[in-house]
């Protein structure tokens, strides 16, 4: 499944992350073929997840922000029998694969805070085996090369990126895309 998403991501090099409604309705205006949903509950991710596809555009849900699901591989079953969700985004090895048995697309967040964190993405992109990973903050072009350099795995910059000078160094230092709640970005 490497190859398809990693396809997706190339041709979307800027993925619009929606924290609200408001967010929601805009990504759907421009062209972003990918969509990071990072709100909502249990009540209404079904929904959300459907006017994102109503819209042509790929739905990737965050599991840890959708409020009532836990951090169990349940979860995981429920986003994909009760949504249309073509994947997931978690920083928790076990949603990883747990999706990764259900087909669905899977991005690893990880937050690199210090050199320990950069080591734990090697060693927990070896035992869960996400399609693609994100890091964050995604404002630091040397990391993202160290990171690149050293998985197999596409990479996403994602937090903190303000202005079109840093998509481009994230890019230039190798992510695959960048993901951005600036909805000036999503345009550009």
């Amino acid at each position: 499944m490497n190859g398809r998403i990693r396809e997706k991501l190339e041709d979307c090099p800027v993925i619009a992350a929606v924290k609200d409604e408001d967010g929601l309705k805009e990504c759907l205006k421009t062209d972003c073929g990918i969509v990071f949903i990072l709100y909502g509950d249990i009540m209404n991710i079904a929904e959300i997840v459907e006017q994102v596809k109503a819209a042509g555009k790929l739905a990737m849900v965050h599991m840890d922000l959708i409020a009532g699901l836990g951090s169990k591989e349940v979860s995981v079953d429920f986003i994909s029998k009760s949504t249309r969700a073509d994947g997931i985004i978690s920083t928790k090895p076990t949603l990883i694969r747990r999706a990764r048995e259900l087909k669905l697309y899977t991005v690893m967040r990880f937050f690199v805070i210090d050199s320990m964190a950069i080591e734990n993405i090697y060693r927990q992109c070896e035992q869960a085996r996400p399609d693609c990973i994100e890091i964050l903050p995604g404002l630091m072009p040397k990391v993202i090369k160290r990171i690149v350099r050293a998985v197999r795995e596409p990479v996403i910059a994602g937090g903190l990126i303000t202005d079109k000078e840093d998509v481009m160094s994230a890019l230039n230092a190798g992510a695959v895309s960048i993901s951005t709640t600036n909805r000036e970005l999503w345009y550009a």
